[in-house]
């Protein structure tokens, strides 16, 4: 068994939590390699699941065609459009089904995709890109968009790209107002 190194990473993590926020205004001059964007599909990917099903799918979109439907899907949120590369993470539900029956599609499916979806953001906000998680959307429309299998069920839309400005991370609530011990 290989014996866990602490210190540096620890901290990475812990300001990759702390530094983390949504962006929604992204430089359009400057692209995002391919090889980074596995990069950052290969950190989501490290997320827990229930029984190790893994049932997050993602579909990583540049055609701009594309970008304006998730953006109109989206309430017309232009941002999404703007964004050099959107990632639409999915969760395969038929996955979930068979591991788990109705709460695994019901609930696991959702859980493990939306531990993906989290990896996926502190990945970004650590190789000094931005990216909002948007869950407001036309989840048949988006379907439709990307001509998604009936059970590949859209639960976010994600926009990716350098941040145009710095804008600084909104408060968060106390943890003594949020938290009981008992």
């Amino acid at each position: 068994m290989k014996r866990i190194k602490q210190g540096a990473i620890k901290m990475e993590v812990y300001e990759a939590l702390h530094k983390r926020h949504s962006v929604r205004e992204y430089d359009s001059s400057k692209a995002i390699p391919d090889e980074l964007i596995r990069k950052l599909l290969e950190a989501a990917c490290e997320a827990p699941s229930a029984g190790n099903l893994q049932p997050w799918r993602f579909w990583v979109v540049r055609d701009g065609r594309i970008k304006k439907e998730l953006a109109e899907a989206a309430g017309r949120q232009n941002f999404v459009y703007e964004a050099p590369v959107v990632i639409v993470v999915c969760a395969d539900l038929s996955v979930s089904l068979r591991g788990y029956g109705r709460r695994g599609v019901d609930l696991y499916a959702i859980q493990d995709t939306a531990a993906a979806i989290e990896n996926l953001l502190l990945a970004v906000c650590a190789e000094g890109l931005g990216a909002c998680w948007v869950g407001a959307f036309n989840e048949d429309k988006v379907s439709e968009s990307l001509s998604l299998e009936s059970a590949i069920r859209p639960l976010a839309i994600i926009p990716i790209g350098y941040p145009l400005v710095e804008r600084s991370k909104p408060s968060r609530r106390s943890i003594d107002k949020i938290t009981k011990f008992v």
